[in-house]
Order: C-alpha cells, then sequence, then structure tokens
C-alpha cells in the first residue's frame, strides 16, 4: 500500500474502554510505522469525540490520562455529527479503523454513523456487526446452522423485574436438564468477558440472583448457558471479505491464571499463558477452521474477526464471533495471523486494504426521481 490517510477511533463508550485504547493505540503504532498518515480520535466514555495530537497516541500513557482529553492536547468536544462531517469533508478522507470494543463500536451504530457520512471503515458491516455483538442472536443463527453450541437460555431483564419466580422455575427447568447443574450467566451485548459469573450453587437464590443482576446492568437481556468444568479455550482467526479470499489461522490455546478467562485473566500482565502450537488432533482442527470460516460467513463478517471455542471432553463447541477482536500484547488474534505471513503491522495494513477493496466493490448509484417506481 502506498501512504494511505486513517483515522483511528478507540475508547468508546463501553465498558471495553480501557482496552480499545491499548488496541487503538498499538494498531496506530503499526500503520505509522508503516508509512501512513494516521491520527487518533478518542470517543469519551460519555460519547464525546476528541481529536489527538500525535503525542497522545504515545502507548506508555495510562488510561486515566485519557479522561480529560484537553490535557493530552486534544481538540474537542465533538459531538459525533460534527466529527465525522470534518473527517468526510477533508480533502482526501482517511480510511476509519474502527478499534473500539463493545456497545457502540462492535454493534454496528458507529458503523452505522460511518455509513451515513460516505466514509470507508474497516470491519464488519451494520448487520454483521449486530449480530456478531448480539450473543442470543449469533447462538440462535449458529444453532440454525448446525454448528455447535453449549446449551443456553436468555433472560429479559423485564422478565427477571415483574416476574422473578417465573423467571427461576425457567432456569430451573434448564438446569434439570444438564448433566451439571452449575450455570455461566453473561450479558447478551459485551464482549472482553465483563459482567460474567459462574454460579456453582444455582439452588441458591442469592448466588443465581446476584449473576443476573450483574449481567443485566449490562443491557436489557443476559445468557445463562450450561457450565462446563475447565474447558480447554481455543480461538480463531479470520480474515477476509468473502468466500473467495477468506483466510483461517489457528487455533491458539488460552490458559486462564483464573477459574476462567475473566476480565483480570485476559488483560492483567503475567496471569495468563497463551500458545499458538496447542496440542490439538487433526480431526479437532479441521473443525475449528470449519465451523470458524461458516460462522464468519454466516453473519456476512468482512475484515477480520476472531472466532472462540471451548473444547470439552472431545467435543467442540463455539462460544462467540469478535468482530473488532482486540490487539493487545496479549491477544491472540494478531499473533495467529503470523501464520499467514502477517506481522502486527501488516496484519493492520490488511484490514484496511480489506476495507478499501469492500468499498471498491460496492456498488453505489445515486437515485434519481426517475428512477422511484
Amino acid at each position: 500500500m502506498n501512504s494511505t490517510r486513517i483515522a483511528v477511533l478507540l475508547g468508546g463508550p463501553s465498558a471495553e474502554h480501557d482496552v480499545s485504547l491499548v488496541s487503538g493505540r498499538a494498531i496506530a503504532a503499526a500503520l505509522a510505522e508503516r508509512g501512513h498518515q494516521v491520527v487518533g480520535w478518542l470517543i469519551t466514555l460519555d460519547g464525546e469525540w476528541w481529536r489527538l495530537p500525535e503525542s497522545a497516541m504515545d502507548k506508555s500513557l495510562p488510561h486515566t490520562a485519557y479522561d480529560d482529553p484537553a490535557t493530552l492536547g486534544g481538540d474537542g468536544p465533538w459531538g459525533p455529527a460534527r466529527a465525522l462531517e470534518e473527517l468526510r469533508e477533508q480533502d482526501t478522507p482517511p480510511i476509519v479503523f474502527i478499534a473500539l470494543h463493545g456497545p457502540f463500536g462492535e454493534d454496528g451504530t458507529v458503523q452505522a454513523l460511518c455509513e451515513s457520512a460516505g466514509l470507508v471503515y474497516t470491519g464488519a458491516g451494520v448487520a454483521a456487526s449486530a449480530i456478531g455483538m448480539d450473543k442470543a442472536i449469533f447462538k440462535r443463527l449458529a444453532e440454525g446452522l448446525g454448528m455447535p453450541v453449549v446449551p443456553w437460555i436468555e433472560v429479559a431483564a423485564a422478565d427477571w423485574s415483574t416476574d422473578p419466580v417465573a423467571t427461576d422455575r425457567r432456569i430451573n427447568e434448564f438446569t434439570s436438564s444438564l448433566p451439571d447443574p452449575r450455570l455461566v450467566v453473561k450479558p447478551t451485548r459485551l464482549g472482553s468477558s465483563v459482567g460474567i459469573s459462574l454460579v456453582h450453587h444455582p439452588d441458591d437464590p442469592e448466588y443465581l440472583g446476584g449473576a443476573l443482576t450483574e449481567a443485566l446492568s449490562y443491557g436489557d437481556s443476559a445468557i445463562v448457558e450450561a457450565y462446563l468444568d475447565h474447558p480447554r479455550e481455543l480461538e480463531m482467526s479470520v480474515l477476509g471479505n468473502s468466500e473467495r479470499d477468506l483466510e483461517s489461522f489457528g487455533p491458539g490455546e488460552i490458559f486462564p491464571g483464573r477459574e476462567f478467562y475473566d476480565y483480570v485473566a485476559k488483560y492483567s500482565e503475567g496471569v495468563s499463558q497463551t500458545t499458538d502450537r496447542p496440542a490439538v488432533d487433526a480431526a479437532v482442527r479441521t473443525q475449528l477452521h470449519d465451523v470458524a470460516r461458516r460462522a464468519f460467513l454466516a453473519i456476512g463478517g468482512q475484515g477480520f474477526a476472531r472466532v472462540d471455542f471451548l473444547l470439552h471432553e472431545g467435543r467442540v463447541y463455539m462460544n462467540e464471533i469478535n468482530t473488532i477482536p482486540g490487539f493487545t500484547p496479549i491477544s491472540l488474534f494478531p499473533v495467529l495471523c503470523r501464520e499467514g505471513g502477517y506481522d502486527f503491522g501488516a496484519i493492520s495494513e490488511r484490514i484496511v486494504e480489506l476495507a478499501i477493496q469492500r468499498a471498491a466493490e460496492m456498488p453505489r448509484r445515486t437515485l434519481t426521481r426517475a428512477d422511484l417506481p
């Protein structure tokens, strides 16, 4: 690629704000090192947009430094409409690299804003982002296509608040159908293991109620899943815009330093270990590649994604898909892409290339009154 203007969006109004700060700065630095003209755009927790100077993209800055972007020399605060207009009206509008995790950044919202402004952006489109972010919709789609998922049910916040007795009864019926009564409770639309609880005593209302209250504090529904006792946690990286150019890499394996791969285990240095050379037999490896690619294509994925799996007692279960996976120092997505010859900078650049390719192949017809029926 020749030198390209790129605007990296980082931060965002979600519980994964701090993770995005790490990913976004790492991506920006890698692209700048490869000769691209990169500008960081911080979106704060309350939704303000700030254009950052180069010094503010220093990877050594603590997360708290971004609580007041003005002290970093940021230009703002701007609303999203004005910020997008500023990007669109530049002589050469930049490619928007969305390095946001969680709601707003990964659920189709900011993708729709970029679409409305006519800006080229990285990663999945509006619909694919929304499906990938919503665990309930994604699981229904996966089940309908015959992909293996852990047994689960969805619990609506409205049901839990208005009729907790009936909700408890429904969960108990679900639990009684499982070989192990323990449960996993998680928010329906969030990532980075935020809000997840392991319920070892589902028959104790205090345990289950606390888990549901925690998960539902992040949205209007929660997922209740069967608990698997210490499964192997495997991840696959997927790259491409369509079946014709799709690449899949992996698996990688995570060895959590805690009972499961929670937020602390994911982002605290030295707590967990990972490998891109796990001991996985050929049949399982083939299944992981097949299901990861099918899941990516099923949601209409484009650009890149990470697909997470659990391996338990010889059975593979697809856990979820992440349409904007982490680019932190311990994230497996960029590491697994080395299998395809991509180092960190090359994979960041390839994602930009795929965004440009998608935009070039997308028909853009301007309608006139004569086109209307």
